[in-house]
Order: structure tokens, then sequence, then C-alpha cells
């Protein structure tokens, strides 16, 4: 995996002026012309795109095709932990009939996509999107693969830049107080540099130590903690950056996410090299897909299996929905036990049982 490009998405997370040259990186991962982000909050957007899309995207906006296109709402309904592609929506022929393809895309050159969104439980929906040239055809299986390795860390990266509004971070107490939820800054060793209110009055998350350091108040999710913080300079995909905080009964309760402070972004945070974030587990539009996926690192198979032992299936109607063996889950099974700190099988559903699993997980829209 690319260290240096996921260290300049990182950079993006407080540097927005940088996302149009990792946008173009993305793309080329993918032979497609440009890429695009942009994050819906309260009706408010914030978008950002590479230099060759900006015309045709300012365009998609003014002439009102944003408005008609429904490949967003079909990008959140599918409720998929992936980067999709335009036949995980529809036919070719629904594809040809489609008049934003018709009638937009395909005139100015460009026809195929691949893209993800992201309905986080704070309300704010972020998609990501590589746009390539028509006559290149469809994005094949291998580009999605590589834009699904760089996934947990996008979610991370995109999620910080949303609440900041695509701003570049000015100083570390006043992006603290921007974030709007409990937050704090870190150096290597887990020393908290600076912490906002809401992390001081977060009831029983967080216990203060001696000489500014820190201690989660599940022992599971601070083993964590301190393994990432070990961990922020490896692109192994053994690195976990997301983690569940329990509450006294054992449900989730808050997903803590330890993002990494990268290149420029020193410049604003000086000796900090980590920001540690916790935002709540429900919300009305929180898709339980996301908060596996997303908050927790987890493959899009392992999710399915977590997802489905907190619905209370069997490990054998998991296999067979599958179409994988039973000593396939289980192996799957062991990762997220490891991922979400369980050391067995019905830990990881008392864990989620605070997550929604009913139709408004499936209702997100950007």
């Amino acid at each position: 995996m690319n260290s240096e490009l996921i260290d300049r998405i990182y950079e993006c997370s407080f540097v927005p002026e940088q996302w149009p040259d990792v946008l173009d990186d993305l793309a080329a991962l993918v032979d497609a012309r440009g890429g695009q982000l942009f994050a819906v909050r309260e009706k408010t957007m914030n978008w950002v795109t590479s230099r060759a899309l900006t015309e045709t995207f300012q365009a998609y906006l003014d002439d009102g095709w944003f408005a008609q296109c429904n490949r967003r709402v079909c990008l959140f309904s599918q409720n998929k932990p992936t980067f999709l592609s335009e036949f995980d929506f529809w036919s070719k022929e629904e594809l040809d009939n489609n008049i934003i393809y018709r009638d937009f895309f395909r005139p100015r050159g460009l026809g195929w996509s691949a893209s993800t969104g992201l309905a986080m439980p704070t309300r704010d929906n972020i998609v990501f999107t590589v746009e390539r040239d028509y006559h290149r055809g469809p994005i094949e299986k291998d580009g999605v693969d590589a834009l699904n390795a760089l996934r947990p860390h996008l979610a991370r990266a995109g999620f910080i830049a949303a609440r900041l509004s695509l701003k570049s971070a000015q100083t570390a107490n006043n992006t603290l107080a921007l974030l709007g939820m409990p937050a704090l800054l870190m150096d290597e060793s887990g020393v908290v540099i600076e912490a906002n209110s809401a992390m001081n009055e977060l009831p029983d998350g967080v216990r203060w130590r001696a000489n500014d350091r820190i201690v989660l108040g599940d022992e599971r999710a601070d083993e964590l903690l301190r393994m990432a913080l070990t961990q922020m300079d490896s692109s192994e995909k053994a690195a976990v950056h997301s983690f569940a905080l329990r509450s006294q009964t054992g449900a989730a309760a808050r997903v803590a996410h330890l993002v990494p402070i990268r290149r420029s972004a020193h410049d604003i945070f000086g000796r900090s090299s980590a920001l540690l974030i916790v935002t709540p587990v429900t919300g009305g539009k929180a898709p339980p897909v996301e908060l596996l996926r997303s908050l927790f690192d987890l493959t899009p198979s392992e999710a399915r299996v977590a997802r489905s032992l907190a619905a209370g299936e069997s490990l054998d109607n998991i296999a067979a929905t599958g179409g994988v063996t039973r000593n396939t889950v289980r192996s799957q099974l062991q990762q997220v036990m490891q991922k979400l700190g369980c050391t067995r099988q019905t830990e990881i559903t008392a864990l989620l049982s605070g997550i929604a699993l009913g139709p408004e997980a499936s209702t997100a829209r950007a």
C-alpha cells in the first residue's frame, strides 16, 4: 500500500488545499480523469474536485444536474462498505437511458465512475468519486479493490475535513472547537497536548492521569489506542485506528478515531502526532454498515459477518447466504473479534446491540 499517499490523505484532513492533487492520485489508480469529494450537513454542501473536473462539476451544479441525479441516492441505498460502479446500480439498458449519463456525462466524454458514500452518525454525508472517460470502459474490479484499500483512510480524513467545512485548520484550539465533538491532540507517546471542553466533559469515557496522559474508560479500547499509537506509521492492514468505546453494560456507546497528523499539518499542530476524536454510535442517519466498515476498519466480508451476528444469525446461515464455507466465516470472525476487541462471539452481539439495524439505515442521503 502507498504509505506516502496515505500520509497525504491525512494531510488533507486539515489542509484541504491538498485535496485536488490527492484526488488526482486516486483517479490515477484507476486511469480516471479526476476525482471529487463532496460533503453535506444540514443542507449545506462543500465540495472539491481534481482541477480537470472543476469546470464540469461546477456546470453539474449550476445547470441543475446535481438535483436530478439519482446516483448518490443509489449509492447510499446500496448500504455497502465499498466503492461502487455503474453496473452495481443499473443494467446497460437502464444506463443508456439515464438522462444524467446520456445528456451530461457522455457528451463531456465521461460516463464511468467508482463512488463510495459515507453516512456518518453525526449526520455528515460524504461522497468520494472518481470519474473515468467513457471510451475507457467501466472501472475494473482490481481498480475498485485499490480504492477500497484506501477507503478507511479516506473515511477518517473526509470526516475531519467535512467537520471543518473543507477549510484549512488555523490553530489547534480553533480546530478542536470547530469539530463540535469530543477531541484532543496527542504526541506519539500518548501525552495530551490540548483537549476541547467536550472531551473534558465526556462521562466515563476518559480518565485523566499524571503528566497529561489519559486512560480510556473501556479497558480494551485503551489497549487498542496504545497499539494504534505505535502503529501510526504503519501502512499494514492490521493497523486499527477506529474502535468502539463501550458503556458499562458492554454496548457500543461511542467510536474513537485516531487520525494521524501528517506533513504540512504539523505547521498547525506542532509536536502533536495524532487527533483523537470521539463520535456517537447511534443517530438518525447511522447505517450499520458505515459503523462497521468505515469506523471499525472491517473488510466488506468482515462487516457482513459482524452485522449478521448482531442480527442473531448463526455461522452456518452466514456461510450459506454468503456462498462461502463455515471455516471461511470462522476465519473472518476471528478478524472481527480482534478488530473490535472482543474475545467471544457473544461479545460482538453485545457490543453492537446499540447500533440501529432498522429501515432508517437505508434512508441516508447526500
